[in-house]
């Protein structure tokens, strides 16, 4: 599919990549890794055609189609359905050439152009682009709104759907999640899956890269390195290999130190002097192990609150939205207490930064009443925020104004813990990137001493070291926190409860990320829309069930006759759980053989392949018998709600 050969790219005189070379082979689904600037981005600029490599060679087949995702989208008139459709070139040639010659009245070009867009599915096309829009967060009846009334973070989606309407033999996704919540991303992630394009995808998600890799490239100290498996079966052997690799680098230093020893000895003895040039040249010969060199340096944590008493903060009844519009939310009763860890769901627009702004007391409320207790201290990380930093002044002065009593020295000393080191401590905010204003707004709110932290996305711009390190802190963090995030791992490893804001109600949802995964699965495929239930008898009318009911015999051989009826269906049922206790069972055994270190050593190649298209197969499987199971799930659920409205 495409090969590069010792390919250099540079940043202006200095090199960001090195050497680089690595082939992807047709319908690989490849991860791209890495810290931020690591050149993931460069990269992909470089197949696409937007850069040139400085040395070495890239090769791409002749005619290949590459899709990827526009990073400016125009503010125009056009409909969102007519944008997204824009996306399949062939179409609108075909559509094009349909409208041209019926215009030419040539019987002969319709009949050819119809043909045409019949054989790419042309007809369907409307119903695929409308499908995308549905799936990445967009209501029906917004589908035919003009592009420029979505704000930025909606275009990108635009640009998403767009780029996966486009029959593409390469698809290229730079972290196609950040503007997406985590209803959208489980349902970008099975459409990749399903995609039949081979991937190139740059994510800072391990559950969205384990779900739809199984390559990783991982570009490190200006080269890159090439993985078979998914993301965690890339951490597996790289953590394996660095260990490998810290062993020989010390065994190795040890021998030098002792052939050096001895030279130092014995070079001024005449009897030693040819002994100790030997162990010169054997020094000079040793080819060298690299020590380890650690792929992040950052780490921090939450300085303990002044006080964390309990509840921090109480909402009974509570109605919440903006000035002179109705509430969004209604009826929310909330407790927060020192400990709880409480991740929001539910889809964008439903009301999760509603709820996190009234938390945070920019928002007041409209109904209902508020607790907050004298001592509560909250700190607030929002994607906004970023955006409110002062461009022109540097970290010295945001800690500063935060802190003024805080003597310099100590404030260098504070900001060099978030890699603010040097002269980057004067440099202005308007220079960073994204992921050091992350840096330097975690900063200024850890500073804070918050007991309550509310976290509104924020890990956008962090990448996986950082995001590790936010992990790590929240683990050792004594107070509470209110987390939304559509980072699967972060949610995962943070949150022991769930809430669930849709439809303007905040309920708790009773399961794991897991089980919130399975649950929209089956809201997208409930029963279609116009489809009603056959209409119940009344049972107080003449003859009907309410009879039935008054004779006892009558109702036990009802009951039979119904239980007969629903047998099959409920047994189909047990067998469809039963394939997917086997299928667990089979993916749980394969897992631990991928765990395993020695698959990962040299010679263990073939073995590895197999175990991984094993997994792969298995996945298939229970992709499967999970759509089997749900149908026969819903035929139950569909056969008894019929039978209660003949009762």
């Amino acid at each position: 599919m495409l090969t590069l050969s010792a390919v250099t790219l540079r940043r202006g005189p200095e090199p960001l990549l090195t050497g680089l070379s690595f082939t992807v082979h047709a319908g690989w689904r490849l991860g791209v890794v890495g810290r931020n600037g690591c050149g993931k981005s460069s990269l992909f600029a470089l197949i696409n055609g937007e850069l040139s490599a400085d040395e070495g060679e890239l090769a791409l087949p002749r005619g290949l189609r590459v899709a990827t995702v526009r990073q400016e989208t125009p503010a125009t008139a056009q409909p969102a359905i007519d944008y997204v459709l824009d996306g399949d070139t062939e179409l609108r040639a075909q559509q094009s050439e349909a409208s041209e010659a019926a215009e030419a009245g040539d019987a002969t070009r319709i009949a050819a152009a119809h043909e045409r867009l019949a054989q790419i599915d042309g007809y369907a096309a409307p119903a695929r682009a409308g499908a995308l829009l549905h799936g990445l967060g967009f209501a029906p009846e917004v589908h035919a709104q003009p592009v420029a009334s979505f704000s930025g973070g909606w275009r990108m989606r635009l640009n998403l759907a767009r780029a996966l309407m486009c029959p593409a033999d390469l698809l290229l996704l730079d972290e196609p999640t950040n503007h997406l919540d985590l209803d959208a991303v489980l349902w970008l992630q099975q459409a990749l899956v399903q995609h039949p394009a081979t991937l190139l995808v740059v994510s800072h998600d391990r559950d969205f890269l384990d779900a739809v890799t199984d390559h990783i490239l991982h570009l490190h100290a200006g080269t890159g390195r090439l993985y078979t498996g998914h993301y965690s079966a890339f951490e597996q052997q790289r953590a394996a290999a660095l260990a490998q690799q810290a062993a020989t680098h010390e065994a190795q230093q040890r021998r030098i130190r002792e052939l050096t020893r001895f030279v130092e000895r014995f070079r001024a003895k005449a009897t030693k002097a040819r002994q100790a040039q030997s162990r010169l040249k054997m020094i000079e010969r040793i080819e060298q192990v690299a020590p380890v060199i650690g792929e992040s340096e950052f780490g921090f944590e939450f300085l303990p609150p002044d006080r964390l008493p309990a509840p921090l903060l109480r909402l009974e009844e509570v109605a919440a939205g903006y000035p002179e519009a109705p509430p969004l939310l209604r009826g929310i009763r909330l407790t927060l207490n020192p400990g709880d860890r409480v991740g929001l769901l539910g889809p964008n627009g439903a009301g999760k930064s509603t709820l996190v702004r009234l938390l945070a007391g920019e928002l007041a409320a409209q109904g209902g009443e508020v607790l907050r207790d004298p001592q509560l201290a909250v700190g607030y990380f929002a994607q906004h925020q970023l955006d409110q930093l002062d461009p022109a002044a540097t970290p010295l002065v945001h800690l500063l104004r935060l802190e003024p009593s805080l003597p310099e020295q100590a404030a260098r000393d504070y900001l060099g813990g978030y890699l603010f080191r040097g002269q980057r401590v004067f440099d202005p905010v308007a220079a960073f990137s994204g992921g050091e204003r992350a840096r330097l707004a975690l900063a200024l709110l850890v500073r804070r001493r918050p007991n309550l932290l509310l976290l509104d996305e924020p890990t956008n711009h962090l990448d996986l070291e950082m995001r590790q390190a936010l992990e790590l802190a929240l683990h050792g963090y004594p107070g509470a926190v209110v987390l939304v995030s559509h980072d699967r791992h972060l949610m995962r490893a943070c949150c022991d409860r769930f809430l669930r804001v849709a439809g303007g109600q905040v309920q708790p949802f009773d399961g794991d990320l897991d089980d919130y995964a399975r649950w929209l699965r089956e809201q997208q495929r409930s029963t279609p829309e116009g489809v009603e239930s056959p209409p119940a008898e009344d049972p107080g009318s003449p003859g009907g069930a309410g009879a039935a009911r008054g004779d006892a015999r009558t109702r036990r051989r009802v009951e039979a006759e119904r239980r007969a009826r629903l047998r099959p269906l409920r047994e189909a049922l047990a067998r469809a759980e039963q394939a997917l206790e086997q299928i667990g069972e089979t993916l749980s055994q394969l897992e631990a053989r991928l765990a395993d270190e020695t698959l990962y050593q040299p010679g263990s190649e073939a073995e590895r392949d197999r175990v991984l298209a094993s997994e792969r197969e298995a996945r298939a499987r229970q992709a499967a018998a999970e759509q089997s199971w749900l149908a026969a799930a819903e035929a139950l659920e569909a056969a008894e709600a019929l039978e209660s409205a003949e009762d």
